[in-house]
């Protein structure tokens, strides 16, 4: 398990240096590539980062989020999360981009790995799931911490995890559609800073029908599925990874509007739902979960199997 932690770790940080490394590539580096002159390999770094660099950070990110899963709960909770949530959002994806339902008109373009049916790249559904599992296991922590998990109150927590998942593409989609290197184009450009307002409906709701399944088998898992605060830090760390580098490109962008109904109804939400979560009385297991954020510093100092 130490091992498992380690690779963690590190996954888990290179998820953000990839992020800001691609952040400087796009917003700097592109319109000035004349930095390339000074910078050691620069020309070939730049290639490589333009020709694999979204789909290095979705996968690194993928690989921690499912590590922590399985550590924190379990693989059976781990599966069936995954399962549902690439499946159905493959399935969503390939019929939005087939027939412009639930999400609109729009196509992928390169820059984001293999196209399965040459037409939605592989790692959208890992980032379906390693975000969504995200916001889910904090909504999770904020609405059913220290209740009795009735009817309602599971789908206060689907409802709020979709929303979360949701408030992240408010910030995410406009840059990414109209930045100077766009990874998809909306064919009919909507009146939500290009996108259309269905693709918010596509996105909760495609949100909300996967954490339902995975809702409904977690209900029969022997193992405790609300996370206490230390245990969650985590996916805040993830999510809000995630919505920095979207809100950096918007604003980049001059985008306000979107950076800030973000803000208002995915960042600090998550933040709320993270300090609701039962603080939990097991100090050690909090000393183990801030653990797993700081950068290792050496393989041999971790203490392995």
């Amino acid at each position: 398990m130490d091992r498992l932690r380690l690779i963690e770790k590190w996954c888990l940080w290179g998820h953000i240096v990839s992020m800001a490394f691609g952040l400087a590539g796009l917003l700097l580096v592109m319109p000035h590539p004349e930095i390339l002159e000074y910078l050691p390999a620069g020309p070939f770094m730049y290639r490589w980062s333009l020709a694999g660099g979204g789909v290095i950070y979705i996968l690194l990110g993928t690989i921690a989020v499912a590590l922590y899963t399985y550590r924190v709960l379990g693989l059976r909770t781990l599966l069936t999360f995954l399962i549902p949530a690439v499946g159905l959002s493959l399935s969503s994806e390939l019929l939005g981009t087939s027939t412009g339902f639930p999400f609109g008109d729009y196509t992928y373009l390169n820059g984001l790995g293999y196209k399965i049916a040459a037409l939605v790249p592989f790692t959208i559904p890992l980032s379906w799931f390693y975000l969504g599992i995200s916001a889910y296991l904090l909504a999770r922590g904020g609405i059913l911490a220290g209740l009795r998990s009735g009817l309602l109150r599971q789908m206060a927590a689907i409802a709020t995890g979709a929303l979360l998942l949701m408030s992240w593409d408010f910030v995410l989609d406009p840059a990414m559609s109209q930045t100077a290197m766009p990874f998809w184009y909306w064919h009919t450009p909507g009146a939500f800073f290009g996108m259309p307002y269905q693709n918010f409906f596509g996105w909760f709701g495609t949100g909300v029908v996967f954490m339902t399944v995975a809702a409904l088998f977690w209900r029969s898992s022997d193992r405790p599925t609300t996370l206490e605060r230390s245990q969650l830090t985590s996916p805040l760390v993830i999510y809000l990874a995630n919505f920095a580098f979207a809100m950096v490109m918007s604003l980049a962008s001059g985008m306000w509007v979107p950076v800030g109904l973000g803000i208002v109804v995915g960042a600090i939400p998550a933040v709320l739902c993270w300090r609701a979560a039962d603080e939990g009385s097991d100090h050690p297991a909090v000393t183990e979960n801030l653990d797993a954020l700081r950068m290792p510093a050496t393989t041999a100092g971790a203490g392995t199997k």
